[in-house]
């Protein structure tokens, strides 16, 4: 995947990221409308003991992993002035994991 503008990633220790709609999500990407400003991907980490006790350390990793190239897919979308499409994030969100997973004994 290339970057040909800089995108910042922040891992908040917070349970959700608050959007400029006021919306709780688990993770967001910050798009400016001057593409001389820089972008921004934040992920809500505060739910980590909990996923992990639930799922296990493999499948809550992997579920940051999903949120981080879920917003990824949407600076793709950005940088090449597409419309954000939920249903392309999430596959290729699925896809990326999955083709990541292929690599690793664990992620």
């Amino acid at each position: 995947m290339e970057f040909p503008i800089r995108v910042v990633v922040y891992l908040r220790k917070d349970y959700y990221i608050m959007t400029v709609l006021k919306e709780k999500v688990s993770a967001s990407f910050f798009a400016p409308y001057n593409k001389n400003d820089e972008p921004y991907i934040r992920i809500a980490t505060g739910d980590f003991e909990e996923l992990d006790s639930e799922v296990g350390r493999d499948d809550a990793l992997a579920a940051y992993l999903h949120s981080f190239a879920h917003e990824l897919t949407h600076y793709q979308q950005w940088i090449h002035d597409k419309p954000f499409l939920e249903d392309e994030a999430e596959e290729t969100a699925r896809l990326i994991v999955e083709q990541y997973g292929e690599t690793r004994e664990h992620p």
